[in-house]
């Protein structure tokens, strides 16, 4: 009798526990990995707050953010560059700016680049430093893959098609160019401002060059300066759920906007 009386205890109490908890809901982003770890960091805090949800952030590139938005597969697609007239299914939700630096070696005495010699160095007209004031020694070219918005923003300033660049070294991630870089100290690359000057003052041997004579900071991003500039956007299709909406308002709100910075890009609200 005592061991019925204890399994009824504990079913009821099963029972109830299981209708009374709420389920956990699950915000999906995918995309860019230059604006996965601002978002990382966003939802780390979101959740702290909002026990109930889960938010899962996974890399792969702007086209995989689009894609997974498009499809369904993802809640947000992350993406750091503007949406493309065949993309109109989707809606952006912007919340931050960044610029797409070039990045050297920091024993490398190149300081500059017009966007003319960054043109005849991506298409093999200049194949050494020598041209460009450095030292004797061919040009490690780094180029980004098909897919990535970093090299569709490249490709953007210098009015270059994909089949135009003359690459000894393709990359993905802005840490692939970087580490390029780091390796060979010959090598060239553009990436993420916000990204290369994090690894620089983190001790990583990179510099961010000028381009057309502007320096390649923040305060020149947020002021328009910078010739090289991008969006850091979340993508939907659709209307956005109560959750995620909620975490687009908390990505945005200015109380938020260090979260943006520590990643050194420029909130909206700056």
């Amino acid at each position: 009798m005592k061991n019925t009386t204890l399994l009824t205890a504990l079913f009821a109490f099963s029972f109830f526990q299981g209708c009374s908890g709420d389920k956990t809901e699950t915000i999906t982003l995918t995309g860019s990995s230059t604006v996965a770890p601002v978002v990382t960091d966003a939802a780390k805090r979101f959740e702290a707050s909002h026990p109930g949800v889960r938010i899962e952030v996974q890399t792969g590139g702007s086209s995989r953010g689009i894609a997974d938005a498009l499809s369904g597969l993802a809640t947000f697609g992350m993406i750091s560059r503007d949406l493309k007239a065949d993309e109109s299914e989707l809606t952006a939700h912007r919340f931050a700016v960044d610029g797409v630096g070039v990045i050297l070696h920091e024993t490398n005495p190149v300081a500059d680049f017009s966007r003319q010699q960054l043109i005849d160095v991506y298409t093999g007209r200049i194949t050494n430093w020598r041209e460009l004031g450095g030292p004797d020694a061919k040009i490690t070219v780094a180029s980004k893959a098909e897919g990535r918005a970093t090299l569709e923003v490249f490709l953007g300033y210098t009015g270059l098609d994909s089949a135009d660049i003359k690459a000894g070294v393709i990359v993905g991630e802005n840490q692939q160019a970087i580490k390029t870089v780091v390796a060979d100290p010959n090598a060239i690359a553009y990436v993420s401002i916000g990204a290369a000057a994090s690894e620089a003052a983190g001790g990583s041997p990179i510099k961010l060059v000028r381009c057309d004579g502007v320096e390649p900071t923040n305060e020149n991003v947020a002021a328009g300066k910078f010739p090289i500039m991008r969006p850091l956007q979340l993508v939907s299709r659709g209307e956005v759920q109560a959750r995620a909406r909620d975490f687009l308002d908390f990505l945005t709100a200015p109380e938020n906007a260090d979260l943006i910075e520590s990643h050194l890009y420029v909130p909206l609200s700056k």
